[in-house]
């Protein structure tokens, strides 16, 4: 679970929990648009991280890499169920390829500890690079291996590569979760510095709103 949060949030949270139903997503995306599957630690920052991104239309907080069918997010956060917090991205390939999707992937959180990212400690947070073709797999492969060579990180990469599996889309008030909560404790202490961090790190195209 999330630490920093304020008690009155949680209880908001976990009050909310009984009434919004987890539920599969089918890779379906829209026309002229593709999708993309990652996980990196919290999904309330990758999803506002990865929708900052021109080309990106949206980006959809979830689980996935468990065996669980329709997780919740107290199941997911026990650690019991394999899944992890991920977001299914979905984008226009001819703003921006999968290749600078993986980019924006390992310059948005450290591929380097495992199981955890930041203060989120525990499976649900580990590191994953999902793909859907041998295409993808070897555009990640091959990014691993840039990042290692070139000393990017002090210490060894730790991203797992996996196929694409089920994904269920998290509760409803998951989506979104950093706009629409600006002043919780975890996204002014968590979410918000690590966007920060990302914006300097990034060489390519953000949106200018």
């Amino acid at each position: 679970m999330k630490i920093l949060i304020l008690t009155v949030a949680s209880f908001l949270i976990f009050s909310c929990s009984g009434n919004s139903q987890t539920k599969k997503i089918e890779v379906k995306p829209k026309s002229n648009q593709e999708v993309a599957v990652f996980a990196e630690g919290c999904f309330w920052c990758s999803e506002h991280i990865f929708e900052s991104v021109e080309g990106v239309s949206d980006a959809v907080s979830g689980y996935i890499g468990g065996t669980t069918k329709n997780p919740s997010y107290e199941q997911v956060g026990s650690h019991s169920t394999g899944h992890a917090e991920g977001i299914m991205v979905y984008y226009d390939p001819k703003i921006i390829s999968y290749k600078e999707l993986v980019t924006v992937f390992f310059a948005s959180h450290d591929p380097t500890t495992l199981n955890q990212q930041g203060p989120d400690i525990g499976d649900s947070y580990r590191s994953i690079a999902f793909y859907k073709n041998a295409e993808e797999k070897e555009i990640i492969e091959s990014k691993i291996k840039e990042l290692t060579t070139n000393k990017t990180f002090s210490e060894p990469i730790v991203t797992q590569i996996l196929p694409l599996t089920d994904f269920y889309k998290a509760e409803d008030y998951h989506q979104d979760y950093i706009n629409l909560n600006p002043n919780n404790s975890y996204v002014q202490n968590v979410s918000i510095p690590r966007f920060n961090e990302f914006k300097k790190k990034y060489k390519g195209k953000l949106k200018s709103n």
